[in-house]
């Protein structure tokens, strides 16, 4: 698995993924355990995999664009909506602390878990709660990803944000979507840039979609 891992690395660079510190943490996570067992040969495989309660494991590409794109320091505290199985997490986890991530369904927060301790990486706290919400207890943030589309950016996110943090969330419908990113100036000023066409599950919550 180490060499497919490599190989996935090699890609990402090629693909434009440039941060070192980001392609790092890529070849130090590894992704099988983060998979069911019965998709482990596919678990270096550029796409995304089902991992049980109707979710997936994203894109490996696209969590690397979202993580370069935060730009993010050791000592940044972050926050990951949608935990799925921690494979988002664990990355997180390699760049910067404290990593928080909430999930809205228990049965993934235990994978997710369990995972992560069998990674060896026991330094995300993991949250049950509707992610559209955010996590106030742990706001303010420097950086916040989403690993689920929402109709519109959730004000709540937005308000957990300190100035100068970042927010990546993907936005649209469930045909038409593109993943933002959207910089706090100050405390009334917030920018947002496109940054590429995208496709993911719903982000299911009071500031989002509905069951």
């Amino acid at each position: 698995m180490s060499t497919l891992r490599s190989t996935m690395v090699e890609s990402l660079a090629q693909r434009g993924i440039t941060d070192p510190r980001v392609l790092d943490a890529f070849r130090k996570v590894p992704r099988e355990l983060f998979v069911p067992e019965f998709l482990r040969e596919q678990a270096y495989s550029d796409r995304p995999l089902p991992i049980g309660a109707g979710q997936t494991i994203s894109q490996p590409y696209i969590v690397a664009l979202s993580v370069q794109a935060l730009g993010l320091q050791a000592t940044d505290r972050v926050l990951e909506v949608g935990t799925g199985s921690g494979y988002g997490a664990a990355i997180l986890s390699q760049l910067a602390a404290p990593v928080y991530t909430i999930e809205r369904q228990q049965l993934l927060l235990e994978i997710a878990q369990r995972n992560l301790l069998r990674a060896g990486m026991d330094r995300v706290r993991l949250f049950l709660g509707d992610g559209s919400l955010g996590l106030p207890e742990g706001a303010p943030f420097d950086a916040i990803v989403v690993a689920a589309c929402a109709p519109n950016i959730p004000t709540s996110l937005l308000s957990q944000l300190r100035p100068g943090g970042r927010l990546i969330i993907p936005v649209g419908t469930e045909e038409h979507q593109h993943l933002s990113r959207v910089t706090r100036k100050d405390h009334v000023e917030f920018v947002e840039e496109q940054l590429c066409d995208v496709l993911f599950v719903p982000l299911v919550g009071k500031q989002a979609w509905s069951e």
